[in-house]
């Protein structure tokens, strides 16, 4: 029967225990020198070791010839703890018997002496489950054991045990293991299973786990069924994205090329990469970034290690501290109820436009990303850009990390092996009315103005030679208007063919609309319908003129009087 890799490669000595050696060597001490205390508290994260250690400590304190510490693992005593035959060992877990008539059944068979061990020992698991009346009836016993007895707890959440179990107990706190011990000791394990494992793809699930060991094996029993476990293994069998993917993506979001964005995203949950997946490793990378970005010395010993040095520095050049924590946050709140939506692919996709829309937000986080670009700009003295809503020039990058930068970094290319084309020319800039706007094509200097709204868009004074057309207005409104029509945007096309909503007309050097409402008359007050009349009309009369955009002005409604209301022949008063 196949077993587990953590199951078949769990630490049978304390020396086989690896990143734990402030804790093993305590233990072996302890023992060896017959100074054991009477109860032990362990805390610490997940797989790094709690239970093993316990396990270990109950059959050393029993072994009949202990070695150095360690149980020799050859006498009765621990070939049956081993076996689980010895019932004076006994392994609880508190998650499931956390009341407290279990621990008063606890407290009445600890008093019994062992019958086939030295000690009776008593390991709980997840103690901090316990409810309050069961820590209660555990406190006596475990402030005043019998000589035969020991306690050892283990736990995830120190902050649910109270405060007087601890003070009775020794504590010993497991942390988590560095990637690259716990990546040498999955090539090891590896080496012995006849696993083929690249050291990148040992790298890669060392990362993954979080500084656990149990998670590492798990992960790397799962990408087992590949014959050779690489990088590209990893991502297929895990659901990853993959660094170069993530790194694209945010380089779209940079670009605020949102529809580059959403077609990364888009072929990534084709190939069933789950969205709070890629969410979290885009989180990752901007938290490389944001190291680099507030601790250019220091952060490259607390990166995550998934990225290169030279796709991280690309992107600290081109993001300010307060934009990549901006776009942290959003990441975040997106994650945090991505479990509870009905639909996560729509939900990190709304998160990604935002992300590519710096402008979409109005918190104080998203103001302060959006002033703190526009400072940079300022001190650069780079022109303003024409509206807040368009993408803001490349930052400059920080101090050169440590005093042997390479010179290299002076002009980054994100990927090394496959530089990322630039995105197409219709990306290189929006209409004015677009969902978003990308950097404007104007000349480098050259400072861009912004165009003044249609209401009170100053008008050419005309020539003094003017001299009136002959000719009607109502047949040079239709000549307009036919100009103007294929300059126009669709909807506003729709409107200026229905007469009843629309009517228009020329008041000497004016062109004239009028419009049923407000709602009509604010989509002629765009920009671009503004330019499109501006310049049909100078085609047709041969002069410049003005634009005015206006609601139709309508008989106020008819009051009704006391008479109107007696044509009704009856009127019913219904009372209670």
């Amino acid at each position: 029967m196949y077993q587990a890799l953590y199951r078949k490669w769990r630490p049978k000595t304390f020396d086989e225990v690896i990143g734990q050696q402030h804790i093993t060597e305590t233990l072996k001490s302890q023992v060896k020198n017959d100074r054991l205390s009477h109860a032990y508290l362990f805390i610490g994260t997940r797989g790094t070791g709690k239970t093993t250690c316990a396990r270990i400590l109950a059959r050393a304190v029993n072994c009949e010839h202990p070695e150095n510490g360690n149980p020799c693992g050859k006498c009765a005593a621990c070939r049956g703890i081993l076996e689980g035959s010895v019932m004076d060992v006994v392994e609880l877990d508190a998650a499931s018997n956390n009341g407290v008539d279990n621990v008063r059944a606890l407290r009445e068979e600890a008093v019994f002496s062992p019958t086939t061990v030295k000690k009776r020992v008593y390991i709980i698991d997840e103690v901090h489950m316990l409810s309050l009346a069961a820590f209660n009836a555990l406190l006596k016993i475990l402030e005043e054991p019998p000589e035969h007895l020991m306690f050892i707890l283990a736990t995830t959440e120190l902050q649910k045990v109270p405060a007087t179990i601890l003070s009775r107990c020794q504590r010993h706190s497991f942390r988590r293991l560095e990637a690259e011990t716990i990546s040498n000791y999955l090539l090891e394990i590896a080496g012995r299973e006849n696993l083929t494992l690249d050291k990148e793809a040992a790298d890669l699930i060392a990362r993954l786990s979080d500084g656990g060991v149990r998670d590492s094996l798990s992960l790397l029993d799962q990408c087992s069924v590949h014959e050779k476990i690489d990088v590209e293994a990893v991502y297929s069998t895990l659901g990853l994205a993959g660094k170069r993917r993530i790194s694209e993506l945010l380089d779209a979001v940079l670009r605020h090329n949102s529809e580059k964005a959403l077609q990364l995203f888009a072929s990534l949950w084709m190939e069933g990469k789950d969205p709070a997946s890629v969410l979290r490793e885009l989180s990752t990378l901007l938290r490389d970034v944001m190291l680099l970005r507030v601790a250019p010395k220091a952060g490259l010993n607390l990166i995550s290690g998934g990225f290169e040095e030279r796709t991280l520095l690309y992107f600290v050049k081109r993001m300010t501290t307060e934009q990549v924590i901006a776009a942290m946050e959003t990441i975040q709140k997106t994650l945090s109820t991505l479990r509870d939506v009905s639909n996560p692919r729509t939900a990190a996709e709304l998160c990604l436009v935002s992300l590519c829309c710096d402008s979409a937000g109005d918190s104080i986080t998203s103001l302060r990303s959006r002033i703190s670009k526009l400072e940079e700009q300022m001190e650069r003295g780079v022109p303003m850009a024409p509206s807040t809503r368009q993408a803001y020039p490349e930052t400059e990058a920080p101090e050169p990390l440590g005093p042997d930068a390479d010179p290299q970094y002076e002009d980054l290319d994100p990927f090394p092996e496959a530089p990322l084309p630039d995105p197409p020319e219709e990306y290189d800039s929006f209409p004015e009315e677009g969902i978003m706007n990308m950097p404007s094509a104007e000349a480098p200097g050259e400072s861009p103005s912004l165009p003044a709204p249609a209401e009170t868009a100053p008008a050419p004074e005309p020539s003094s030679s003017y001299a009136p057309l002959d000719g009607n207005s109502r047949e040079l409104w239709n000549r307009i208007r036919s100009a103007v029509m294929p300059a126009l945007p669709l909807d506003v096309q729709m409107l200026l063919q229905d007469e009843e909503r629309v009517t228009g007309s020329l008041d000497g050097n004016v062109i004239l609309v009028e419009t049923q409402n407000d709602f009509q008359a604010k989509r002629f007050q765009r920009q671009d319908v503004l330019q499109a009349f501006l310049a049909a009309g100078r085609d047709v009369l041969g002069r410049d003129v003005r634009f005015q955009v206006r609601e139709r002005q309508t008989e106020s409604r008819k009051v009704r009087s006391l008479d109107d209301l007696r044509q009704f022949k009856e009127v019913h008063f219904i009372s209670e």
